[in-house]
């Protein structure tokens, strides 16, 4: 079995190539596939190999002091799920170009994924206040899957989130907004953001969609969670929507 890991760590990298070629270096030598982004403020990951060469992929990362504590989430898939292995050296791990949705410095509150599965089964929060689930993925990835009654919009890029949610800002006044993606990266941004801009009412989910498969099931949960490689998707038990196939014939997305 070929053990699927996706992760990042947002952190200060004041070398970010020299750091890129390590993890080069590291991913080569246990012939992982995948896509590895560094920037100034972290790194995010997503790797696919065998057991033993991801978990000392992951053992030297975390010597690393600045990635000691970084959160993984792992599953598997009899076939490699990536044609290749990329590392690149980006201005952001992932591209909002926000100046006032940098987590270097603060963190969004967050709900965990057991909370977030309650407050749904209880129709709102702790405090009695309504939900609102807003997430921040593209419309082809909502096209696979997403949370019952959820707020989407119709971009085809992280980037475009904040002038597509400007209409529906005062509909949330009221409400307890959860901002969710795939893994964590986009929607801490976005809650950050919505912070800056005026809204004290958002929380992010912790660990994301994939985080809430892994904790709390599919739960109130319609569909399947697009994935960035060969498995187009996972169920809420993680399991991919293809699998058993050569990667190097599968389009694998940026």
């Amino acid at each position: 079995m070929i053990v699927n890991i996706a992760a990042y760590h947002f952190t200060p990298v004041d070398a970010p190539r020299a750091l890129a070629d390590r993890l080069r270096e590291r991913a080569e030598a246990g012939r992982l596939r995948g896509t590895v982004l560094v920037a100034e403020e972290g790194i995010n990951l997503f790797l696919a190999g065998a057991d033993a060469d991801i978990g000392d992929f992951l053992g030297d990362l975390r010597r690393d002091p600045r990635f000691a504590d970084i959160v993984v989430k792992s599953s598997l898939s009899r076939a490699q799920p990536f044609a290749r292995l990329k590392v690149k050296v980006k201005r952001e791990i992932i591209a909002f170009r926000r100046d006032d949705a940098s987590p270097l410095a603060r963190r969004a509150p967050t709900v965990a994924p057991p909370d977030l599965a309650r407050w749904l089964a209880q129709g709102h929060d702790d405090a009695g206040r309504r939900l609102v689930l807003f997430d921040t993925r593209n419309r082809e990835e909502v096209g696979y899957g997403s949370f019952a009654g959820a707020l989407t919009l119709p971009i085809d890029n992280f980037t475009d989130l904040p002038e597509a949610l400007s209409p529906h800002r005062e509909a949330l006044a009221d409400a307890t907004v959860v901002s969710f993606c795939t893994g964590g990266i986009r929607c801490e941004k976005a809650a950050l953001w919505m912070q800056a801009s005026g809204m004290d009412n958002v929380v992010q989910l912790d660990g994301g969609i994939l985080g809430y498969f892994e904790q709390a099931g599919g739960a109130h949960y319609e569909g399947r969670c697009f994935v960035f490689d060969g498995r187009v998707a996972l169920d809420p038990d993680l399991q991919p929507l293809v699998d058993g196939v050569d990667a190097g014939a599968v389009p694998v997305a940026a």
